[in-house]
C-alpha cells in the first residue's frame, strides 16, 4: 500500500466506509488452464479474521493490554465516530475484553447491536 501520499485523500484500503476498492470481477485475470480452471485465491471465505488478534491480546499481561488499550486511542485521534464504533466491533470479535478496553480507552460506548451487524 503506497503511504507517500499519492492517492490524496482517497481511501486505499478495503473494506472501507466509502464503499471503495470493492471486488471488481470485471478486471479480474482471465483463468488460466492447468488440470482445471485456476483464478485466484479468494479469501474472503475464511471468514475468521480476528482469532489470531485475540490469542496474542489474551497473551499479554494487564499491562500490555493497557498500552495498547492507550496507544490505539491515540492512533485514532479524531477518527469519526462510526470508524471507532467499527474497530472496537472487530476488537470484541477477537476478545469482549479487548475491545471494552478500547472503548473505554476512546471514552466510547458500543451498542450491541451494532457489535452483531458487522
Amino acid at each position: 500500500m503506497r503511504t507517500d501520499g499519492n492517492l490524496g485523500a482517497t481511501l486505499s484500503y478495503n473494506p472501507n466506509s466509502a464503499g471503495l476498492w470493492d471486488n471488481q470481477p470485471d478486471f479480474a485475470e482471465p483463468p488460466m488452464e492447468t488440470a482445471g480452471q485456476a483464478a485466484h485465491f479468494d479469501h474472503y471465505i475464511d471468514d475468521d479474521h480476528w482469532e489470531q488478534s485475540g490469542n496474542l491480546f489474551r497473551m499479554m499481561t494487564p499491562a500490555q493490554r493497557q498500552v495498547l488499550f492507550e496507544n490505539t486511542a491515540r492512533a485514532m485521534g479524531d477518527a469519526k465516530l462510526h470508524i471507532k464504533q467499527r474497530y472496537v466491533a472487530n476488537c470484541t470479535r477477537a476478545d469482549p475484553a479487548y475491545g471494552a478496553g478500547v472503548a473505554k480507552a476512546l471514552g466510547i460506548r458500543i451498542p450491541p447491536q451494532t457489535i452483531a451487524a458487522e
